[in-house]
């Protein structure tokens, strides 16, 4: 079964994601390095800007992977929460945290976007890096997103976009799938574990559409960023 056959499903979606980040935790810094062309710290910086945590602010970070916005989220001053379907992510992001003394107020849990373990209105900001892409179902996980934001509060995602132009998105894709191939044969031996990312993009309605979901599920002031010349996107929406 390929792998736009493997995540056509919610359900195909779900098993596949979750396998393939366990596979990859232990390498996922790395990785996040190499596909951002090293760029990937400056843009999570980008995004911390503008969520504009403020101390004492309640803040959740989904899909935290490692932690990385997470950390930057809580050393601003917020109190922090950062999920992650990957229990090996949330071991690692604990690692990170014990070993850069980070601030009390920053936590960790595996828990589902879907599903979120939180009363509505219980956060300020919430935040995601490469996470909306991954989710079996776009529309839930917003849903979930704008139930657990108190009113006023603000959402930001930074994720590949899918670039509307025919021609740069082929090759966009086309380099993925060939840069993902390679890496997945050194690191795992598996030319598909990195090869699902130029497969999710191509089912991922793009930065636009994103936007629009985001206006219809109770957002305004729906803002997109382009990033690395569109290629990559951080969306930016305030709960009504």
């Amino acid at each position: 079964m390929s792998l736009r056959e493997r995540i056509a499903t919610p359900d195909g979606k779900r098993r596949l994601v979750r396998a393939i980040f366990s596979t990859i935790a232990d390498r996922y810094d790395f990785i996040t390095v190499v596909l951002s062309y090293g760029q990937d710290r400056r843009w999570k910086r980008r995004l911390i800007d503008l969520a504009a945590p403020q101390p004492n602010s309640r803040a959740l970070d989904l899909a935290t992977g490692t932690g990385d916005i997470a950390l930057a989220l809580a050393s601003c001053g917020a109190h922090v929460v950062g999920l992650d379907i990957t229990f090996r992510m949330i071991e690692l992001a604990n690692h990170k945290v014990a070993r850069r003394a980070a601030p009390r107020s920053l936590s960790f849990l595996v828990g589902d976007m879907l599903a979120l373990p939180f009363p509505s209105g219980s956060f300020d900001i919430v935040t995601t890096g490469y996470g909306l892409r991954n989710v079996p179902n776009l529309v839930m996980a917003i849903e979930e997103i704008a139930r657990v934001l108190s009113p006023g509060g603000r959402v930001l995602s930074l994720d590949f976009n899918r670039p509307s132009n025919r021609v740069v998105r082929s090759a966009y894709l086309a380099y993925l799938t060939l840069a993902g191939a390679a890496l997945g044969w050194v690191l795992h031996r598996d030319p598909d574990t990195y090869r699902y990312i130029p497969a999710s993009i191509r089912q991922y309605p793009g930065a636009e559409a994103v936007a629009h979901l985001f206006e219809s599920r109770g957002f305004t002031g729906v803002r997109c960023y382009p990033v690395l010349g569109g290629l990559m996107t951080i969306h930016h929406a305030i709960r009504a």
